[in-house]
């Protein structure tokens, strides 16, 4: 019997059959292009009947975007880890870290890159940005003891940590030229959180 808390045999065979649906679809889509793939041909590469497909994915571009949703548990998971009296902001840099850090992070960045011309993906994938944005609120908001309805701190801190890891993998990969200092994508979350920091200290420090 598996402990508490912990995802029993059946739980990590679906996780994993789910694991494997979406990375084959992220790499033959991103491959082949996502109008000359399949249903059954992502269902194939993962060794799982077409009608397995269904039972995680309504659509082979939700199945594309789902490594999105991997970010989001390992950001929310890993801020929840952190001490309660830790600063929030200080609490997002290092999910942000365990993000980029996750293995195989990197490579589902590139590989969604090349379908950025596709507006289906694209669709799908923003609406993957929101759902992680929402994750993460309600972990600031439990987090801080926060009313979401009056406070605009928890949705605000969870955007910015979002936008921030999209910001520093955009520079780490070069859409704005070379950074002749060639930091590490580390050590560019731990920037673009230190700018976000001093913003809200800024904004606590104005005179009302």
């Amino acid at each position: 019997m598996a402990e508490q808390g912990t995802p029993g045999r059946r739980e990590r065979k679906k996780a994993a059959t789910r694991a494997a649906l979406a990375a084959a679809a992220l790499r033959l889509c991103s491959t082949r292009g996502p109008d000359a793939v399949t249903v059954e041909q992502i269902a194939d590469a993962a060794d799982v009947a077409p009608r397995t497909f269904f039972n995680y994915f309504t659509s082979k571009e939700e199945a594309v975007v789902a490594g999105n949703a991997s970010s989001a548990d390992t950001l929310v998971t890993a801020f929840a880890a952190r001490p309660d009296d830790e600063p929030v902001t200080e609490s997002l840099r290092h999910a942000l870290h365990a993000v980029v850090t996750d293995p195989g992070y990197l490579d589902r960045v590139r590989a969604l890159r090349a379908l950025s011309g596709h507006p289906t993906i694209v669709a799908h994938q923003l609406a993957a940005f929101a759902a992680q944005e929402r994750a993460l609120a309600g972990a600031v908001v439990a987090r801080t003891g926060s009313d979401p309805a009056r406070d605009l701190y928890p949705t605000l801190a969870a955007a910015a940590a979002v936008t921030g890891l999209r910001v520093a993998v955009q520079h780490w990969l070069g859409d704005h030229g070379v950074d002749p200092r060639s930091p590490s994508l580390p050590q560019l979350v731990d920037e673009v959180m230190a700018v976000f920091d001093a913003g809200v200290r800024a904004l606590a420090d104005a005179p009302a």
